[in-house]
């Protein structure tokens, strides 16, 4: 897809956070005008679809500054510097929820935004679960209320918008693509 690169000819890091980078970059387009592009960089995070023994799904809710509410979503988080997804997914499960996965498989990576970041979320399902002896160890700046519902509640709120975020939406809609296969299989 050489005829679609835009090389990039300048790139200035205007803000460096604890999250995220952003950058200007002046690149030169296929038809040799150039042009601006606003680009994010990400470290990459984890997300975990928790199922419990009974089928039921550990979901959590919190709040979410830059939508001013509370959304309801899979436990998720950033991968830390060197942290490989594996790992970072069974940390972010045991940390939000408390809970440790026997069995944690990989279903999916994928961008996020790509029209302006490269986030990159790596999607598991864990299955297995056993509550930690020691409790969920959230970061002292994380509140979150933890929510055990079946595939039916979520998709109700997934109707109603307390889920509204495109990793959970997509973990849903696997877990309801997987138990209508497993039923006419069943059959």
């Amino acid at each position: 897809m050489e005829k679609l690169y835009e090389k990039t000819v300048r790139k200035e890091k205007l803000f460096s956070g604890r999250i995220i980078d952003l950058y200007i970059e002046e690149v030169e387009l296929p038809n040799g005008k150039t042009s601006r592009r606003e680009v994010i960089k990400h470290p990459g995070a984890v997300a975990v679809l928790p199922l419990l023994p009974d089928g039921k799904i550990v979901l959590v809710r919190q709040y979410r500054k830059a939508l001013e509410r509370a959304l309801v979503e899979i436990p998720a988080g950033k991968l830390e510097h060197g942290e490989e997804p594996l790992a970072s997914a069974h940390r972010e499960l045991e940390e939000e929820t408390g809970y440790r996965a026997q069995s944690m498989r990989h279903l999916i990576s994928f961008y996020t935004s790509p029209g302006f970041a490269d986030e990159l979320i790596h999607l598991y399902v864990a299955e297995g679960l056993e509550k930690a002896e020691d409790g969920a160890g959230l970061d002292e700046d994380e509140f979150v209320e933890l929510l055990e519902v079946t595939l039916e509640e979520a998709l109700e709120m997934l109707q109603q918008r307390d889920i509204y975020d495109a990793k959970t939406a997509y973990a849903l809609q696997y877990l309801q693509l997987r138990r209508a296969l497993g039923e006419q299989n069943a059959e």
